[in-house]
């Protein structure tokens, strides 16, 4: 064992001087303190982008997406990630030669293992699984900052047990019910005399056409297993209400298709004080439309009247917007105040960037003005002579200018005259 050891470290020293050589992390564009999932993440995003389908016109793709899948396999498993961390490469190489790995294995194979389907993009004649529609709330203030989260919902996955074959052993047998083909002819009599033959899908292997003798027990046979799958979630700055997010092929896996797409719909959520809120912010509790913003704000009737009066809002990323009247300014009951530049960013791709920048809607603040419930009498006393003072000077009767009847008519004095006139 040590001699094995020595050896390996041996191949290890020498594997630095060897040129070209990928180093795996870098290939994925993780750290070597990556987690599992990281990793998986990693593959997900780059093989994707590099699968010569979609890179038809790119010479290098091909062997950029081989590396991807190399990397992956190294780094996917605990065995060989630990032999790649001591030994490097060549510490790689030397375990499958001795039959420990098994080598490398088809990289179109390992994608279609992956996302399911043949792994290739718009095969002819493959089968595509359905798109999944998921819907995610989230907070105003996150629509405004910005925000990187993550969510998880029951993904249906290929067994990694079986590698989606269902078997234990991983042998699939040709059904001999119909010959490997799915479905069979069935003779069914609808008259006496008169027969006919009906092609049905075939009850023994379900119409896939193989059999299995031994089934997995992780999936029980069924070749795919649904798990609680964690999604990365970017959501940008302004980004609008109801907005969608395609990930492509990360729907429902299946051996016997490709996988369609996730389609994310980011809804904002009502606002929590406990959940959302725990730095006090106003602006949680602002009302969105498209670009601009909505607040009320609530004066009392002197503020309002007589003015000097200041608010200070904490927008949504802790900044503070400041509202106010000076002395003899009056607010209307209803008044609507636009204040420019604070409402939501405007969303772009570029973001905040030397190619770009953010700009804002609008903060509109409506004033609404409540009165008191009721005076104590000295204040009552004071109020009603100063209101008769001026009210005798410049007070205007809006009842004498509304050309309303001075005179009151009773319903009931209106009855009594028309008995009187029938009489």
């Amino acid at each position: 064992m040590w001699f094995r050891k020595g050896f390996l470290l041996g191949l290890f020293t020498l594997a630095q001087l060897v040129a070209g050589v990928e180093d795996y992390y870098k290939v994925l564009g993780i750290d070597k303190h990556a987690t599992d999932k990281q990793i998986k993440s990693a593959y997900r995003q780059l093989s994707k982008k590099y699968h010569p389908d979609k890179n038809p016109n790119d010479s290098t793709a091909h062997d950029k997406f081989v590396l991807v899948s190399e990397a992956y396999e190294a780094l996917s498993d605990a065995e060989s990630r630990q032999i790649y961390d001591q030994y490097g490469y060549e510490g790689l190489k030397q375990r499958q030669q001795g039959g420990a790995g098994g080598g490398h294995h088809d990289p179109f194979d390992l994608f279609s293992r992956f996302f399911g389907g043949g792994g290739h993009f718009g095969q002819p004649g493959q089968r595509r699984g359905p798109n999944i529609e998921v819907k995610v709330g989230i907070a105003l203030r996150d629509f405004y900052n910005g925000r990187t989260t993550e969510f998880q919902w029951e993904k249906q996955q290929i067994c990694d047990e079986c590698e989606g074959t269902g078997a234990a052993d991983g042998v699939v047998h040709k059904c001999h019910s119909c010959n490997g083909h799915g479905s069979k002819m069935v003779r069914h009599q609808i008259a006496p005399g008169m027969i006919t033959q009906v092609q049905m899908q075939c009850d023994v292997c379900g119409g896939r056409g193989k059999t299995i003798k031994h089934k997995c027990k992780v999936c029980g046979g069924e070749r795919v297993v649904r798990k609680p799958t964690p999604v990365s979630l970017k959501v940008g700055r302004g980004m609008a209400d109801g907005a969608r997010i395609v990930y492509e092929n990360e729907a429902d896996e299946s051996p016997d298709w490709v996988a369609g797409d996730l389609h994310v719909t980011i809804v904002e959520k009502e606002p929590s004080l406990t959940e959302d809120n725990p730095d006090k912010v106003d602006g949680v509790f602002f009302r969105r439309k498209d670009n601009d913003l909505h607040w009320r704000e609530v004066l009392s009737v002197r503020e309002a009247w007589m003015g000097d009066w200041t608010r200070n809002l904490t927008h949504l990323d802790g900044h503070v917007v400041r509202l106010g009247r000076k002395r003899g300014e009056v607010v209307q009951p209803g008044h609507v105040e636009t204040v420019v530049g604070e409402g939501m960013p405007i969303f772009h791709e570029d973001g905040d960037s030397v190619y770009h920048t953010t700009e804002f809607g609008n903060l509109y603040v409506e004033y609404v003005v409540v009165l008191p419930d009721q005076m104590e009498s000295g204040m009552e006393k004071d109020l009603w002579a100063v209101f008769q003072k001026w009210r005798v000077k410049n007070g205007v009767d809006l009842h004498k200018d509304s050309g309303r009847p001075e005179k009151v008519v009773l319903k009931e004095d209106q009855d009594r005259e028309r008995e009187h006139e029938e009489l």
